[in-house]
């Protein structure tokens, strides 16, 4: 039953509701698919290739859909049933995980092959984010929406922090051939779901937009809500961390623990790593727990901050326990921005064009990390990876104070044009 009365967030809403429950624990699932997936083919394809420029469009190929095709998606999510545009994505990423497999088995895997897979399976993952997006906002009530968004970015979160150990298991146990057909199974238990669910993503504002999108017109949905100081900045924010940060971080992290004195393998590597990771992870648990953070444009700047701070803390301390900290604090605070930004965007954008507007948000914080990769390699080679990582940080806390009074004069033009 949707509730019609304002109230009060609970604590942990959408773990106590019997629909969202298990729609946050199949993410996770599928999440753990989509990252597990990467473990075992870029292994195979680095050991039957060794050729860098597969790594680098291994990275393209997964963020260009989100940049060019997310706002269409986003369209498609507001016209049909989100469940079964769900369905369709999972179909794909089930797909191309038997793809893999067929091709491993029989030993006819070609570099063609490898790079129609990496699209198909980038374009499976931009398009099931707008509908999981709108859909997760049929499950919450509108209050209890910014720990919903939080608790599903901690659950996608597991499964990214999770993906690379299971992978891990099931190449050392299956091998890589029946270790990618075995993956196919994380992707089922949300496909099912979908068939039991009675949201379809426009349950709760009884909207279906019935006028179509076409590709070039996607890109004219900013201007539609330009207005709109606060949307725009939360917007800008998700671009300034994908474009700063981005995936740096992780690509990164072999270099650190060389500078570091932790080695390139082993266990202080494998802290590193792991400690971004699980940061997202504490961040999403704690901030749901506690309630300190409100889901405004305030906190989203200064989360945002923060986690430029902490990428500059990480790129230059010689401490080992000291980068340790900064990427867990670091996770926590990227956890926090990324979660209130996404509330906020599907909060604010106008019903009839939330799944567009949520495609924008989706095209700006995803697929401009495409960007990120492009950056890191062009500074990396001018000043070092470490180098580039620094800049990145840097220009992301200069950025996210840049915006903060952007906001701050547009709201005192609004309040002396209402006086």
């Amino acid at each position: 039953m949707i509730r019609t009365t304002a109230t009060a967030p609970r604590r942990f809403a959408a773990l106590r509701d019997g629909h969202s429950r298990p729609y946050l624990f199949t993410a996770g699932l599928s999440m753990m698919g989509d990252n597990i997936e990467h473990v075992i083919t870029y292994w195979v394809l680095w050991n039957q290739f060794h050729s860098p420029g597969l790594v680098g469009f291994e990275v393209i190929s997964h963020w260009l859909p989100f940049l060019l095709l997310s706002v269409w998606f986003g369209g498609l999510a507001e016209r049909f049933d989100c469940r079964r545009i769900i369905q369709i994505a999972q179909g794909l990423f089930a797909f191309v995980s038997l793809a893999w497999g067929v091709l491993f088995l029989t030993g006819t895997l070609e570099m063609w092959h490898a790079c129609v897979l990496l699209v198909l399976h980038g374009c499976a993952g931009a398009l099931w984010a707008p509908a999981e997006q709108l859909l997760l906002h049929d499950f919450a009530e509108p209050e209890d929406l910014p720990g919903a968004v939080r608790l599903n970015a901690t659950f996608r979160s597991l499964g990214v922090l999770a993906g690379p150990v299971v992978g891990s298991v099931l190449m050392l146990v299956l091998g890589p051939t029946w270790g990618i057909f075995a993956n196919v199974l994380f992707y089922l238990p949300m496909t099912l779901l979908m068939l039991r669910t009675p949201f379809t993503g426009h349950t709760r504002s009884g909207f279906v937009r019935r006028e179509r999108l076409s590709i070039l017109d996607s890109f004219s949905v900013l201007r539609t809500v330009r207005s709109d100081t606060v949307l725009i900045a939360m917007i800008v924010l998700a671009g300034l961390v994908a474009v700063c940060v981005g995936s740096s971080l992780q690509v990164s992290m072999p270099s650190f623990a060389d500078a570091l004195g932790a080695g390139s393998a082993g266990l202080g590597y494998g802290v590193l790593l792991f400690a971004n990771g699980a940061g997202g992870v504490l961040g999403g648990f704690l901030l749901e727990a506690t309630g300190i953070v409100r889901p405004d444009t305030r906190a989203a700047v200064v989360a945002t901050f923060l986690f430029g701070l902490t990428t500059v803390v990480v790129a230059t301390t010689s401490h080992y326990a000291i980068a340790v900290i900064a990427l867990v604090i670091g996770g926590v605070a990227n956890m926090a921005a990324m979660s209130i930004g996404q509330a906020v965007v599907q909060l604010r954008a106008p019903i009839e064009q939330r799944g567009r507007v949520v495609g924008v948000y989706n095209m700006i914080g995803s697929g401009l990390r495409t960007g990120n990769g492009l950056t890191l390699a062009l500074l990396g080679a001018a000043v070092g990876v470490t180098g580039a990582v620094l800049v990145g940080g840097v220009v992301l806390a200069i950025g996210s104070v840049l915006i903060a009074v952007l906001v701050w004069v547009g709201f005192s033009r609004a309040r002396r044009a209402r006086g």
